[in-house]
C-alpha cells in the first residue's frame, strides 16, 4: 500500500526537533485546532522541560538525556519529578503497541467512569502524531483537539488527563508506542469517537484513503452521537 501524506491545512505542521532542552523544543512539536498550540515552556531542576498545551491539563514533557560516548541515559518517569509538575497519578498499567505501517491510526479512545484513565504517552521507536480531544461536558473547550509530534529520537511525552479521548497516527513505519495509564483496562468502560469526525476536524497527517485502522475504530460514533460520560 502506498501512503500519500498531506500537511495539515488549518494548523502548523508538526516539525522534527532535535533532542535538548531549548525552551522552543516542545513548542515545535505541538499544534491545536485554533493554532494557539502552547503556553510558555518551563524547566524544573529534575531535568524536565514542560509545555502546557492549550487544552487544560494536557502537557508536552521532554525528560533530560545524559549523554556520554556510550550513548545516553534518561529517566522516562519519576514520581517525584512528575508530581512537581502536577502529574499526581498512581499509574496502574503499562501498555505498548507496534504498528508496521506509517499512516496507522489508533483511536480515538477513552475509558469511562468508574475507571477513567489518564495517559502518559511516549514513542520507543519511530514517530507519531498524537492527539487529545476534550470530552468534558460543560468545558469551554469541549470537542476541541490539540496534538504533538512524539519521536523516539527526541524523547517527547504527552500527558493526557482523564476526560479526554486519545489517538495517534504513525508517521514512520515500524513505530512502537508505550504509555502508562492510571486505571486498569475495563472492556465494560471502553469507548471512543470517530477519528475523522468533521465536527472535531483533526488535521491528520495522512489522507483518509491511506489511513489504516481496525474495524472497531472505523465504527466508532461521531461526537454529536456520543453521550459523554465526563463532565467538568
Amino acid at each position: 500500500m502506498q501512503f500519500s501524506f498531506i500537511p495539515p491545512s488549518d494548523q502548523r505542521s508538526p516539525s522534527r526537533a532535535s533532542p535538548g532542552h531549548d525552551r522552543s523544543v516542545a513548542a515545535k512539536h505541538a499544534a491545536c485546532a485554533d493554532d494557539v498550540s502552547t503556553r510558555t515552556a518551563y524547566q524544573i531542576d529534575d531535568g524536565l522541560t514542560v509545555t502546557p498545551l492549550v487544552l487544560d491539563g494536557v502537557m508536552l514533557i521532554v525528560p533530560r538525556r545524559w549523554r556520554d560516548p556510550r550513548g545516553h541515559f534518561v529517566e522516562t518517569y519519576s514520581r517525584k519529578s512528575f508530581r512537581r509538575i502536577g502529574v499526581e497519578r498512581d499509574f496502574a498499567q503499562d501498555n505498548q503497541s507496534f504498528s508496521t505501517r506509517r499512516g496507522t491510526i489508533r483511536g480515538l479512545h477513552f475509558q469511562a467512569p468508574p475507571l477513567p484513565q489518564a495517559k502518559l504517552v511516549r514513542v520507543i521507536r519511530g514517530a507519531i502524531f498524537d492527539v487529545a480531544i476534550d470530552l468534558r461536558r460543560g468545558s469551554s473547550s469541549f470537542g476541541r483537539w490539540c496534538s504533538a509530534t512524539l519521536t523516539a529520537e527526541g524523547g517527547e511525552q504527552l500527558f493526557i488527563p482523564q476526560g479526554y479521548a486519545h489517538g495517534f497516527c504513525t508517521i514512520e513505519p515500524a513505530t512502537e508506542v508505550a504509555y502508562k495509564v492510571d486505571a486498569l483496562y475495563s472492556r465494560e468502560c471502553e469507548g471512543g469517537v470517530a477519528w475523522d469526525d468533521p465536527d472535531i476536524g483533526i488535521a491528520w497527517p495522512v489522507s483518509p484513503g491511506d489511513a489504516l485502522l481496525s474495524e472497531r475504530d472505523r465504527d466508532l460514533p461521531r461526537l454529536r452521537d456520543l453521550a459523554s460520560p465526563f463532565s467538568t
